[in-house]
């Protein structure tokens, strides 16, 4: 006798997959689930909630400046590459497997993987 369980078929269903994927604006992408829900993402968003190593590092970095710099007064600004200074577009959405999309940006970012859950998690409801 095996410990091991198969997945009953409402398990199947427990999480909701994508059924459709819609460009609003070349900033804005929509995706239908199975739920019923349909959820939009900015290209801005994605850009700040971008899983990947890269991202993952410079929001660590950032969020030790800040923690250094606390009670200081930081006066430095920011320089922006001109792909920087554009409006930020959604460039490509291509699926990876059945467990993500990867998402290309318009300011030449295009590792970010995004699974499915992380999707649903930042998704903001449509109007």
């Amino acid at each position: 006798m095996s410990d091991v369980t198969s997945p009953s078929p409402s398990d199947a269903h427990a999480r909701p997959t994508p059924l459709e994927l819609r460009r609003i604006s070349p900033a804005e992408i929509e995706i239908a689930w199975s739920d019923g829900a349909t959820l939009r993402y900015r290209a801005a968003l994605l850009r700040d909630k971008c899983p990947c190593a890269t991202c993952r590092e410079r929001r660590r970095g950032e969020q030790e400046k800040r923690d250094s710099a606390a009670g200081e007064r930081p006066l430095k600004l920011p320089v922006l590459s001109a792909a920087e200074a554009k409006p930020l577009a959604i460039e490509r959405v291509r699926p990876v497997g059945h467990y993500a999309y990867n998402i290309a940006l318009s300011d030449g970012h295009d590792s970010g993987i995004f699974p499915l859950e992380l999707l649903r998690e930042i998704g903001q409801h449509g109007p």
